[in-house]
């Protein structure tokens, strides 16, 4: 009897690696729940901060629904994943840490998508260091799948509206049409129509993507047509949002307006979507492969060139690991914030820009437009005038940053969407001096209600640094904020009205001609040049008062 019970065992080898499995996964199981709910308590603002996007914005609603997702391709596949010993990872503790940093970064320049990409970083990064990399490769896709949990893709709204206009416009004018068309807004002999935020497609785009990802893994086996349709999932959202663009329009000219006007063109595009979506799926499920058997799996790597490992009953001692880490981070955080964020940034006194060299104080602005920048600790809008032309400069300084004041935001913008009486006909880039220093400024040329255009020169100043770019905006205030300097910065904004061909000229990279030396352009170049050095004497004296 012992004799044949030795025999079944060691012609099962399997019978003994079961026990195995399940005694390890009973000790690193709890481990790795401890340390991922340590993870949501240590970053619950954050976390707090995603499901806040997700409740109030209908772009990012499907975030709920990720997690039990995540949750449900788990439980899917345990059969699978219970024959797996799993065993702690130590190295994998380096990007761990470095996922933390990124959240440090993130939290110190106020770029909430950074932090939150780094938070599910976290949770993902802290499956492997505690169940190892062979459990952690079983669960790549649901792992992965988690990061559509972040709400990100709006950077992509401007371009998608740049788009969608000229698809309309296009397909309008190939149907015998005739359309005058300025930045985002068109003229029909019907009617006048935009291109707004809700036109830009990005909802259809990442609804489809994340959609569409989740098909693909379910569907397919191969790599390569889990791509093609991820890819296709990216494509027909976009090219459907163009056709839904013009059919609506055309659908509103030809009925007069009777259809397709106010918030009907909405619910027609949601339907047009879905159905283009619907076949998409519909077609893609002809060359599924979910019901292809699954190739045998590979056996698993000698223990010579296994991954190094805490072993499993080192899974506690991993998870701690995990947690200490974890810790790290919002406790740097909270020493470098110190306290008293709210008075600080509520004291401060933005000093006056004083004499500029050629310039005379105006006794007002030379226009009644103010840029939509939101909650500035102090701000400044004041008019200046020579032979050269009437310039007004804007100036928003910000401390203490936090989600409701912060320089660079998608919040704000020299014109909104929604402004009744202003709009942004074209924007671009130029160098200019400013002072001695040359500097890549944002060029944008604006409309107003009586048809009066401003010229627009942007840039920021960030502790002495000056950039027109969002993203080194952001470094340059995480910099200076890890080198104990605060996060005192400023938007610097310039504006003068001009000729409509003269303004024009101010958003293209190119040096004003002669007959335009009056115009708004070149009073800007004479204006910066000039005015620079006050300006940053202004923001040094202002960031340099407590």
């Amino acid at each position: 009897m012992n004799d044949h019970n030795l025999q079944h065992t060691l012609a099962s080898p399997g019978a003994a690696a079961v026990p195995t499995a399940a005694a390890a996964w009973r000790r690193t199981l709890p481990a790795l729940l401890l340390a991922l709910v340590w993870i949501v308590v240590c970053y619950r603002a954050t976390a707090l901060g995603m499901v806040g996007i997700w409740a109030r914005s209908e772009t990012f609603a499907h975030g709920f629904i990720v997690p039990p997702i995540v949750l449900w391709l788990i439980w899917r596949d345990r059969t699978r994943l219970a024959a797996l010993t799993p065993q702690p990872s130590p190295w994998l503790l380096l990007p761990f840490a470095g996922a933390g940093f990124a959240w440090l970064l993130g939290e110190l320049a106020a770029v909430n998508v950074v932090a939150q990409f780094a938070f599910t970083a976290l949770l993902v990064l802290a499956v492997p260091a505690v169940l190892g990399l062979r459990v952690a490769r079983a669960l790549a896709f649901p792992l992965a799948f988690l990061f559509f949990a972040v709400p990100f893709g709006e950077f992509a709204m401007p371009q998608l509206m740049e788009w969608t206009a000229q698809f309309t416009v296009l397909g309008l004018r190939l149907s015998g049409v005739p359309v005058y068309r300025e930045g985002l807004n068109f003229v029909i002999p019907s009617g006048h129509w935009s291109v707004v935020e809700a036109c830009s497609g990005v909802r259809y785009v990442i609804a489809s993507l994340t959609v569409g990802t989740l098909f693909a893994y379910l569907s397919y086996r191969s790599l390569g047509r889990r791509l093609l349709f991820v890819g296709v999932s990216l494509l027909v959202p976009v090219v459907a949002n163009w056709l839904r663009a013009y059919l609506i329009v055309m659908l509103g000219h030809l009925s007069g307006n009777k259809l397709a006007a106010g918030v009907d063109h909405l619910i027609y595009g949601w339907l047009f979507f879905g159905l283009v979506i619907l076949a998409m799926f519909w077609i893609g499920a002809r060359w599924r492969e979910d019901l292809v058997p699954p190739a045998a799996p590979q056996p698993p790597a000698p223990a010579s060139v296994a991954a190094p490992s805490f072993g499993a009953s080192g899974a506690p001692w991993a998870a701690c690991a995990v947690m200490a880490l974890a810790l790290l981070w919002p406790l740097a955080e909270g020493r470098i914030e110190g306290g008293g964020a709210t008075e600080a940034a509520a004291d401060v006194r933005l000093a006056a820009l004083g004499d500029i060299p050629g310039w005379q104080a105006m006794p007002a602005p030379p226009s009644d437009w103010r840029p939509r920048f939101d909650n500035p600790a102090a701000s400044l809008n004041e008019g200046f005038a020579s032979d050269r032309g009437e310039v007004g400069v804007f100036i928003g300084y910000y401390r203490r940053q936090d989600d409701s004041r912060k320089l660079v935001s998608s919040e704000n913008a020299l014109v909104k969407s929604s402004d009744l009486f202003w709009m942004r006909l074209a924007g671009g880039q130029r160098t200019v001096f400013v002072g001695e220093q040359p500097l890549v400024v944002r060029t944008a040329l604006l409309r107003g209600p009586d048809r009066r255009r401003l010229a627009v020169w942007q840039w920021y100043w960030v502790g002495g640094r000056l950039t027109a770019s969002d993203a080194l905006a952001k470094v340059y205030t995480a910099l200076a904020r890890l080198a104990g300097r605060g996060d005192d910065s400023a938007v610097v904004i310039l504006y003068a009205p001009g000729a409509a061909e003269d303004a024009a000229a101010s958003a293209a990279p190119s040096v004003p001609s002669a007959a335009s030396e009056s115009s708004g352009p070149a009073a800007l170049a004479a204006f910066a040049r000039a005015a620079a050095p006050a300006i940053e004497a202004a923001l040094r004296r202002t960031a340099a008062t407590p």
